[in-house]
């Protein structure tokens, strides 16, 4: 992609907004302008934590990326990094979360490198607004394949956007098609097929709500958030998005080199699909945890992978003690792999007994 096409669509935007997660948290609107998928002109929103007090000494950065029928709720996340000494941001992609608008197809994309138009407004904006910190960047699920794709095509394209980052923290990434060998086969190609007759199609499986109730305080879980943003049975696959996110796989499983060293976080063991029971509680019900150890050295080199033993599909929403060591592993990894961050303080998980939600009533 040449230089001049990766140029952001507007200039990095300093004025911000309340967030909808309340206080110490605000929002910014990204405009992207028409939607190449043809649907409503696309913006997306990206969230900036600063508490009340902050740390004192040298600052680094977080931007962080969600995954599919997901958004930016988080807060003790955000709140931990904050303590630890980093700015943290998380972006909220096109007709994701915040950013869906009428007209839009949720999640909805047929090529994931378009999103390269809002991550790199949003590396910018960072940029701007901490005066040059080094940026960490994190993700989860459809986010850990989106991520390192974009990293990948910045090293080659970008080397300016790409000196500013330092780490990359993923977190259960999407980096294969969970299931049966065949729909990796003869059905990826049925999906392509599709994608271009009907690419808003939907798949005509829906997603189970097992893991969706195993989160949410309504149901069996602990954590609070916007069932119109992230429903517990998941928003419908469309053709083109899968196909797209296929395409991505591919081009991971022939070998990237995001260019920095790299921190894989999963759980130990995957139960996949089917209704809510107990054991979903302590394993990844949404992906194969043994696809993510295999397919993670092609990132590149220094990728240090880390099963969590009893942890959920997102590491940081397990229980205890799953959260705990993710949150302890995730704390060496930055003082051990990213020199310019050594000077951190640990990140740690929250108090046993704080509020989890992060959400306003």
């Amino acid at each position: 992609m040449p230089r001049s096409d990766r140029t952001p669509t507007a200039a990095p935007a300093t004025e911000w907004s309340p967030d909808i997660l309340g206080d110490g948290f605000t929002c910014t609107t990204i405009d992207l302008g028409a939607d190449p998928d043809g649907e409503a002109p696309i913006v997306a929103t990206l969230v900036r934590h600063r508490p009340d007090t902050v740390p004192e000494g040298p600052r680094a950065a977080v931007l962080y990326v969600h995954g599919f029928t997901d958004y930016f709720f988080q807060a003790p996340l955000a709140e931990a990094f904050a303590a630890a000494g980093f700015d943290f941001f998380a972006l909220d992609l096109r007709k994701c979360g915040r950013s869906r608008r009428p007209g839009h197809t949720p999640h909805h994309i047929t090529d994931l490198a378009a999103y390269d138009a809002e991550l790199d407004a949003a590396l910018d904006i960072v940029d701007e607004v901490t005066g040059g910190a080094a940026v960490v960047v994190a993700a989860h699920s459809t986010g850990g394949i989106i991520t390192p794709l974009w990293l990948d095509r910045l090293r080659r394209t970008d080397p300016v956007r790409h000196e500013r980052v330092t780490g990359l923290v993923l977190n259960s990434p999407w980096f294969d098609l969970q299931g049966a060998p065949a729909l990796r086969s003869w059905g990826t190609w049925i999906v392509h097929a599709l994608a271009r007759i009907a690419p808003t199609r939907p798949l005509p499986q829906r997603l189970p709500g097992g893991y969706g109730e195993s989160l949410h305080a309504s149901a069996h879980g602990e954590w609070e958030y916007d069932l119109d943003l992230k429903p517990l049975g998941g928003f419908p696959v469309t053709f083109g998005f899968l196909s797209a996110v296929r395409r991505g796989h591919a081009t991971l499983h022939r070998g990237l080199d995001v260019g920095v060293p790299s921190l894989v976080l999963r759980s130990d063991r995957s139960l996949l699909g089917g209704p809510y029971r107990t054991e979903i509680d302590t394993v990844d019900a949404v992906l194969d945890v043994e696809q993510i150890a295999r397919w993670s050295g092609c990132l590149g080199d220094r990728v240090t992978v880390v099963p969590v033993p009893g942890a959920r599909h997102d590491v940081f929403l397990s229980r205890t003690p799953a959260r705990d060591i993710a949150y302890a592993e995730l704390s060496r990894w930055l003082t051990a792999a990213t020199p310019t961050l050594s000077a951190r303080r640990s990140v740690h998980a929250p108090a046993a007994g704080s509020d989890p939600s992060g959400v306003t009533p």
